[in-house]
């Protein structure tokens, strides 16, 4: 079943005119859709409650969301409800729907409160739109105290109060204290027209590095071929397959390849080691680094 909801205005009209079910007609609808999925009885079930799904979305006005959105996910979480009611819990459908109806509302707001992802958990959600009322109360506890508190005491009472890590307050703090800007946007206090973009520090290499690493790359490559150098031929196939690949190859699979066992090709492996470490140092003592 589809609702319009085109126009949050007239939805809200239709809404207040629709029939109060009393608590034998509820019943009977919730069976009819349960066991017969009447859709009928499903419409008259939803378009009865929709007044109830109105007035819990128009409370989260607050948040910056378009009304019509809010009473969309209202609707929505309504039409959860209905899907998954049992009758036979002996619970009204309208008690039962409000916690549906308000799920996918607070859903909703803090899927779209910012681009970076506000909170997952319940104890976020529960901080996220609770977070200023436990904050006002604490203050005007504190201020009937005549107590001061400083910005790390309330955040700590905050944590204490809700139920979160203290940390959990920090970021939603940080997340609420402002909104999402592009970093396209103009500076406004340069004259240049700079973009805030251009104020990011570059995590890539900087040149002085680049040529360093090249530097270190050529020397090694260099030393690299000098050792191989000192190697026979089976020697360095050994080495190359067994080292130099993306996908070293293993001692069985040589031994097979060179009609040798395992084990012989462990060993020609470890000469060929102690030849190129031999040739290395006698060039260069650095390069013991590299093979290790």
């Amino acid at each position: 079943m589809a609702l319009d909801f085109n126009s949050d205005t007239s939805l809200s009209r239709r809404a207040m005119k629709a029939e109060l079910l009393d608590a034998e007609t509820e019943l009977r609808l919730a069976y009819a859709w349960r066991d017969d999925r009447c859709e009928a009885s499903l419409h008259r079930l939803i378009t009865a409650y929709m007044r109830l799904a109105i007035s819990m979305a128009s409370k989260f006005r607050r948040y910056g969301a378009p009304m019509n959105d809010l009473i969309q996910e209202a609707g929505l979480g309504l039409m959860k409800a209905a899907e998954k009611f049992d009758p036979d819990r002996g619970v009204r459908f309208s008690t039962y729907a409000v916690w549906w109806i308000k799920a996918s509302i607070q859903d909703y707001v803090m899927r779209n409160w910012s681009m970076v992802r506000t909170g997952s958990t319940s104890s976020q959600k529960s901080l996220f739109f609770n977070l200023r009322r436990v904050q006002a109360r604490l203050e005007r506890e504190a201020a009937a105290e005549g107590i001061v508190l400083d910005r790390q005491t309330m955040r700590e009472r905050i944590a204490t109060d809700v139920g979160v890590p203290l940390r959990d307050v920090e970021m939603m703090e940080g997340r609420l204290g402002g909104s999402d800007f592009s970093l396209n946007a103009t500076q406004s206090s340069d004259e240049e027209g700079r973009e805030w973009i251009d104020a990011l520090e570059d995590d890539s290499a900087q040149a002085d590095e680049t040529v360093a690493l090249r530097h270190d790359n050529d020397m090694l490559r260099e030393w690299l071929l000098l050792a191989l150098s000192s190697l026979n031929d089976r020697e360095r196939f050994i080495v190359r397959e067994r080292k130099l690949r993306e996908d070293p190859r293993t001692l069985e699979s040589l031994g097979n390849e060179l009609s040798l066992s395992k084990e012989r090709v462990r060993q020609l492996e470890a000469a060929a080691f102690a030849k190129m470490r031999k040739s290395l140092e006698a060039e260069n003592q650095e390069v013991l680094g590299f093979l290790g």
